[in-house]
């Protein structure tokens, strides 16, 4: 059923009042706070754990700090770990806000298909944007099946399906390598391993707002897994237009507004999408970048929302990064 033109966000104030969510207060929220005050807003970080329904209130909703009101738009940052029904319910509120008229980036929908991985491949081949084969099944037989047949022609890689930061990965050569249904909590996200060393390992983050790639760095690494937080050092990039389009048609493909596109060149040469994130850091790349990302991220996120902001400058890095 279609939202009621009735059901409307609460009129916009002259400093418009920004809900950051997050799991910690941790270096991206403070960074991230501190660019909105910068833009001329009011950013008040949020736990989603914190906020839940209340069909009493006549938007039906509780934000944890805003009271009886609502914030005028809300920026994503994290939706933090918990059961599943905890997380679907924090997922829920997201929808009600984005239902009553609060802008949200990014949307639910987007943050559903990209923290799963299977969702994430599905979507990506859909949209025909090279990604590499990939496979999900809930069965050690049936992933024991896809591993004698595939690892004949290479190594596959085990993902985690929930799972960010490069932790959890496996290389699997051969059956063996294979753990228990039980330790991948009854699912088996298998996907062709692509990566090829050429003086170590490298692959790719291009960072996406609001339809363009505002930065992009290359991370390198002695092991096939690349996370500058497990190590891989990161390295400014400048991409070609052909891998501007890519990044942009994958983030398109997810839903996602704001976005971390990882690629990788396989054996041929060709560009592989890997994941989209929709929640993706920016403390590795701030290493490098000559601006401030977090600045660039409020302005855009304030402009789509109809919030624009007072200033527009883009600063360099608000806050060392260690």
């Amino acid at each position: 059923m279609p939202v009621s033109p009735k059901r409307a966000a609460p009129a916009v104030s002259a400093q418009p009042k920004i809900a950051i969510a997050v799991d910690l207060y941790d270096w991206h929220a403070r960074d991230l706070a501190a660019a909105f005050t910068r833009a001329g807003a009011v950013a008040t970080p949020i736990r989603l754990a914190q906020c839940g329904f209340d069909t009493k209130r006549k938007s039906g909703l509780v934000i944890h700090g805003f009271g009886a009101d609502l914030p005028d738009a809300v920026f994503v940052r994290a939706i933090g770990s918990g059961s599943f029904e905890s997380v679907t319910l924090r997922l829920s509120v997201l929808h009600g806000l984005a239902d009553i008229g609060v802008p949200v980036v990014n949307s639910a929908r987007a943050i559903e298909i990209c923290v799963d991985k299977a969702a994430t491949s599905f979507a990506l081949a859909q949209a025909d944007i090279p990604t590499p084969p990939t496979w999900t099944v809930q069965s050690s037989e049936a992933a024991r099946k896809i591993i004698r047949r595939e690892t004949a022609r290479g190594p596959l890689v085990l993902k985690p399906l929930f799972g960010a930061q490069g932790f959890g990965l496996k290389l699997i050569t051969g059956e063996d390598d294979l753990p228990s249904i039980e330790a991948v909590e009854g699912v088996y996200y298998l996907q062709r391993f692509v990566g090829v060393e050429r003086d170590g390992f490298a692959d790719m983050r291009f960072f996406v707002s609001q339809g363009e790639v505002i930065a992009a760095m290359t991370r390198r690494a002695a092991h096939w897994i690349t996370n500058v937080k497990l190590g891989a050092r990161p390295e400014w990039l400048e991409p070609g237009a052909a891998m501007v389009d890519l990044a942009l048609r994958a983030a398109a493909a997810v839903g996602a507004e704001f976005a971390g596109v990882d690629m990788i060149f396989d054996a041929r040469g060709a560009p592989q999408v890997l994941e989209v994130n929709s929640m993706p850091g920016w403390r590795g790349l701030q290493k490098v970048a000559p601006f401030s990302i977090a600045d660039r991220l409020a302005r855009d996120f304030l402009t789509r929302s109809g919030l624009a902001p007072a200033r527009e400058a883009i600063h360099p890095a608000a806050e060392p990064v260690a």
